[in-house]
């Protein structure tokens, strides 16, 4: 008798049919879950990083004094060093001149009493203390902001956040692209995240700068010799492991890598392949 003929038993068209319908249904109330959480998300964070009411005149005299109101949020989906540029951007639509220089002087204030923190080894207040200053400083202050950043950047590096610390250096050299302390800082940093590449390029760039500068100099020669080293290191790594899979391909075959011999042609640089039945 037919197999599908029989009551109650599906064909095996039937059960991948159903197996399909239901793997579609699962993925599209996963995504569905996804986008819902992701939204939230945004929401979140427009709301978290600086509140609608950021800033509020307080006080009765003439000259109408500003007050901005700092608050220490953050979420589980951004850094708590998060700044949203957009956001300040949309704020300082409705800023007259005389409120941006207020809240430049109440960043400067923020900087140093970041630097004080920084002194005195309280690396993590002082990144909070900065970013403050960072998410009050107007965009159009773009030296004031750089060194925002550059001094961040160093509360970082002493807290061994260097990824991070690489990323704020990299910030105020786009503010400020002569900032030599803040290029010097990155380079620096590029070295210690075994970056060398990076790094001798930022040393270079010091030197177009500030040609006599003792570290970006001995940096420029110091560095090359690394590199290539690191490179070669890298490359024979990378042979071995080539190596390793050739062998475990040819073995079936009853051959080996040894079988095969690279010969460099001395006038086109290029590589020939030859084979030796039985390697010495």
């Amino acid at each position: 008798m037919d197999s599908t003929s029989k009551v109650g038993l599906k064909t095996n068209e039937e059960i991948i049919e159903e197996l399909t319908r239901d793997l579609e249904s699962s993925c599209r109330s996963a995504d569905e879950t996804s986008l819902s959480n992701d939204n939230n998300a945004k929401s979140n964070v427009k709301r978290s990083n600086l509140p609608d009411d950021f800033c509020e005149q307080v006080g009765e005299n003439s000259d109408n004094d500003t007050k901005c109101k700092i608050q220490d949020t953050h979420t589980t989906d951004f850094p708590r060093d998060f700044v949203d540029e957009e956001l300040l951007k949309d704020r300082e639509l409705t800023l007259s001149e005389s409120e941006k220089e207020t809240f430049r002087d109440e960043a400067e204030k923020l900087k140093n009493e970041g630097n004080n923190l920084f002194k005195n080894g309280e690396y993590i207040q002082a990144i909070s203390i900065y970013t403050q200053g960072i998410q009050i400083c107007p965009l159009g202050y773009s030296k004031e902001r750089s060194i925002l950043y550059a001094n961040r950047a160093a509360a970082k590096s002493k807290s061994l956040d260097k990824e991070s610390a690489i990323s704020d250096c990299t910030k105020a050299i786009e503010l400020n692209p002569s900032y030599l302390k803040a290029l010097v800082r990155r380079a620096q940093l590029y070295e210690e995240t075994d970056k060398l590449d990076e790094a001798l390029e930022d040393f270079k760039k010091v030197l177009t700068y500030d040609s006599s500068h003792t570290e970006a100099n001995y940096a420029v020669r110091r560095l090359p010799p690394l590199i290539h080293e690191r490179n070669e290191k890298l490359k024979e790594e990378m042979f071995g492991k080539l190596k390793d899979l050739g062998n475990m391909v040819l073995k079936p075959f009853g051959l080996s890598t040894n079988n095969f011999q690279l010969q460099k042609d001395p006038d086109s640089s290029s590589y020939s392949v030859k084979f030796h039945q039985n390697p010495s």
